[in-house]
């Protein structure tokens, strides 16, 4: 039998009688620290609960970007698929963000993306490319701060030893693209590094500068920058020894000259072979690599341990599944179905299919049913596509899945003369 029904009077007069708005402030503060160490929405959430608990807390409003406690670290842009890239006119403005630990989802209105693209993300603001100007913003999504960086152009007359045969200049523009993006946040500066994939150089830039600069110097590569606490860590495997040499790039402080990149580790040929990738995962970089040819063992190490020159493999990482491409991320499998934890997902190339590879097992296995893989509509385990998708933004900016090989260019649906050629690489997808 139903209860009997409360007057809104009543519900009035219960709220003002609460004990909850009038906690002390240090408690309400301590509360506050707590949520948003673990993620920025339950922050917010927690601050709109009543006005006593808003004024005593700090709104991210206004320094969403530059102060790096409000950034949503463990947020990613959902790929839509089917076409549907950020900006096309069937989403209305809105996008859907996804939470990597949680699998939770929200919808954003960004109506930014009518005139600009996405070339990266860091620490969860997006990095924007303005059309019309070139200009780089860093956008937080979720408070809608932005801030305003040089423009890509600005490079160019940085750029005429190694693009020297490309005319006219706005078609050397497209190789500034292809960027990993770091950055370091003191006093109310923010100092960016762009680390553009293509040219294997950098460029920084602050907050307060009018052009970025170029670095005098090169990086060798063998697999895409990642970013990691304002640096980059690039790898070179030699090729007559398979040794890996793992370096660092330190972003500068304002007023601080760029250093070249330096050697903090050297790998052995028999304990980790290419490719190599980085990866964050409980706070902790990971080295993951092959144990021999392609599709062998996978062995993981953690990146503090090759520095000081010691082979202890990772031989667990829980509930977590680590996706290879392009870029890295790790999930929770608790949250996400479909995911299997403890293993690390990539592309097949001898099979042609996205397999997960079992840590604990040393095992191989299909990551996605024939069905999400070929079948012309998405099968049950079509969500790990969308999730390694994530992995790369040339695919996720133009509305497409990561599916098979195949080369060649991927076009730009809408101002292509402003986009097109975000990289020149053949691409997986």
């Amino acid at each position: 039998m139903a209860g009997p029904l409360t007057s809104p009077a009543t519900v009035a007069s219960d709220a003002s009688t609460s004990p909850w708005p009038s906690l002390p402030d240090d408690l309400i503060r301590l509360l506050a620290s707590r949520f948003l160490a673990g993620d920025l929405l339950d922050y917010l959430h927690f601050r709109a609960v009543c006005a006593p608990w808003r004024s005593s807390t700090a709104s991210p409003r206004g320094r969403g970007v530059v102060e790096p406690r409000f950034h949503p670290r463990h947020w990613a842009l959902l790929p839509e698929g089917h076409g549907l890239y950020p900006g096309h006119p069937k989403l209305h403005g809105y996008v859907r963000f996804f939470n990597l630990d949680t699998g939770a989802f929200v919808r954003v209105h960004i109506p930014l993306f009518d005139d600009h693209c996405v070339l990266d993300s860091y620490q969860g603001p997006l990095v924007l490319q303005r059309d019309h100007d070139t200009a780089i913003r860093l956008l937080h999504p979720f408070t809608g701060d932005i801030l305003d960086l040089p423009p890509l152009s600005t490079l160019l007359p940085q750029m005429r030893q190694e693009l020297q045969e490309v005319r006219p200049a706005r078609l050397k523009l497209p190789w500034l693209r292809s960027v990993s993006t770091a950055a370091t946040f003191a006093d109310g500066v923010v100092t960016v590094l762009l680390a553009f994939c293509d040219l294997h150089r950098v460029a920084v830039a602050t907050s307060q500068d009018h052009q970025w600069t170029m670095s005098t110097w090169h990086y060798a590569i063998s697999s895409p920058p990642f970013p990691h606490q304002g640096k980059f860590y690039v790898v070179y495997v030699m090729r007559a020894d398979h040794q890996a040499k793992i370096f660092r790039i330190d972003t500068p402080l304002p007023g601080e000259v760029l250093q070249p990149p330096k050697l903090i580790a050297t790998t052995i040929a028999d304990k980790l072979r290419g490719p190599i990738y980085f990866v964050e995962c409980d706070s902790e970089v990971l080295v993951i690599g092959y144990g021999g040819f392609p599709f062998s063992k996978m062995p993981v190490y953690k990146l503090a341990d090759l520095v000081m020159e010691r082979y202890i493999p990772v031989t667990s990482i829980g509930d977590k599944a680590i996706f290879l491409q392009n870029r890295t991320l790790s999930v929770s499998a608790k949250a996400l179905p479909t995911v299997v934890g403890d293993t690390i997902i990539c592309f097949q190339p001898m099979e042609h299919y996205v397999a997960q590879y079992h840590l604990s097992r040393s095992s191989w296995s299909p990551a996605m049913d024939k069905c999400s893989l070929r079948g012309t509509e998405p099968g049950p385990c079509s969500l790990i596509q969308h999730i390694y998708t994530c992995c790369s933004w040339r695919h996720r900016n133009k509305g497409l899945l990561l599916r098979g090989y195949r080369g060649g260019w991927l076009r730009w649906p809408v101002n292509g003369k402003l986009r097109q050629g975000v990289s020149l690489l053949h691409t997986v997808y």
